[in-house]
């Protein structure tokens, strides 16, 4: 595995490459989520390239960037047991310097869901892929799907601003409990991890009783936020059924392609979640 960190080296190494890429960028903290990403673009694709670098841009002033955890060394080690290619490790400088100006693209997605309560939240998630992309040229790029409307949004600007990579979801993978690995799950107590479980139970209820035929939205919101009360350890920002591909929320009535989304609080960690059902990918249809 090759480390890499300024854009001239990475340069000189992309050009050896031959075959197709995969291309995982990550804020490092990697966990069991972040592999399995690894692993699938390493069993479709010839050559893998990992990312490192926690963008700045992507955090409000009051939110968690300088807490956010950095684990360089356990996360080198766990890339070079999976043999990927290259590892990419930018500097800020590296990647925001004055020759490289940001995209300017917008996308009504921005504002809705974790947009609404995070302002500046994908412009400044964008603004990093984009220029990671036209760094690294993958044919491939792998994104989980726990981070379901950023995976919307990239599709959308991948499409938009026609980069002809292929955007690849990867399903979400959870801790015993059910809750969705995430790099921030670290902040939790073992208690709080245990009563994170709540979450992942509210979306499940909510999925069956959408498959069942409870598609009157009130009502859904009406059982699964008495779900959520349940434990108090839940501090909810908020929880929305969504159209699966635009993200809009249903008024009135849940169609057959949907996406239960939920964001809260345990003490000061954020935690995201969804889950999903897509019509046609039903295999007993």
């Amino acid at each position: 595995m090759q480390i890499i960190k300024s854009i001239s080296e990475f340069n000189k190494a992309r050009n050896t490459l031959i075959g197709s890429i995969g291309f995982i960028p990550t804020m490092g903290a990697l966990h069991e989520g972040h592999l399995s990403l690894i692993k699938t673009a390493k069993s479709s694709c010839q050559n893998t390239i990992a990312s490192i670098f926690v963008n700045p841009k992507q955090f409000a002033p009051n939110e968690d960037f300088n807490s956010y955890p950095r684990m360089l060394d356990q996360d080198i080690n766990k890339l070079r047991s999976l043999n990927i290619d290259i590892l990419f490790i930018p500097s800020e400088d590296e990647i925001y310097n004055k020759n490289s100006p940001d995209i300017i693209y917008d996308n009504y997605m921005f504002d809705i869901l974790e947009g609404k309560s995070r302002p500046g939240f994908f412009n400044g998630i964008c603004i990093v892929v984009a220029k990671l992309f036209d760094i690294v040229k993958p044919t491939d790029a792998f994104f989980g799907e726990k981070d379901f409307q950023q995976l919307r949004i990239i599709e959308k600007m991948s499409s938009d601003l026609n980069y002809n990579i292929n955007i690849i979801p990867c399903k979400i993978i959870r801790e015993i409990n059910g809750l969705a690995m995430s790099s921030r799950n670290k902040h939790l107590s073992s208690s709080e991890a245990e009563k994170s479980k709540i979450i992942f139970n509210t979306l499940e209820l909510g999925f069956t009783m959408i498959k069942n035929d409870t598609k009157v939205v009130e009502d859904i919101y009406d059982i699964l936020n008495k779900k959520l009360k349940q434990d108090s350890v839940i501090k909810l920002d908020y929880l929305k059924v969504v159209d699966y591909n635009s993200l809009i929320e249903f008024s009135d009535f849940v169609s057959d392609n949907f996406a239960i989304c939920v964001a809260g609080y345990i003490n000061q960690v954020r935690l995201i979640d969804n889950i999903t059902y897509l019509y046609s990918e039903d295999s007993s249809i």
